[in-house]
């Protein structure tokens, strides 16, 4: 339910005040600030599968999954655009609060989830 309420503050953040992350940091915003606004709306149609999955985490486990897989992703992502000069270091301090502290309690209930399923396979195979 945690992560549902964070991605519903933050994607309405990024979707009604696109600027305001590169005030925060001190950089530029981008010149096309409705792609920005897009990730916005894709962080709050996360907010929606972290709220079913609250509400019945067992039968809506794989919504966590993807969403852990976001988690590692976009970190992964950034990490590549702030190696290859794209995006300054400073950028990447939202991977705290979007991505990195959520690993701890996503890879732990993937992890069960899968092992109740019957394991990886099964559980990657919609099990």
């Amino acid at each position: 339910m945690a992560a549902a309420i964070y991605n519903l503050v933050a994607g309405a953040a990024v979707v009604f005040a696109p600027t305001l992350y590169f005030r925060i940091v001190h950089i530029p915003p981008p010149n096309y600030l409705p792609l920005w606004q897009v990730v916005g709306m894709f962080v709050l149609v996360y907010s929606a599968g972290y709220w079913w999955a609250s509400r019945d985490p067992v039968a809506h486990s794989h919504l966590v999954l993807i969403g852990l897989l976001g988690k590692i992703l976009g970190p992964i992502g950034f990490a590549w655009s702030a190696w290859t000069g794209q995006l300054p270091m400073v950028f990447g301090v939202i991977l705290i609060t979007n991505d990195l502290v959520w690993w701890p309690a996503f890879i732990t209930f993937v992890t069960k989830a899968a092992r109740l399923s019957g394991g990886w396979r099964v559980y990657l195979l919609g099990g």
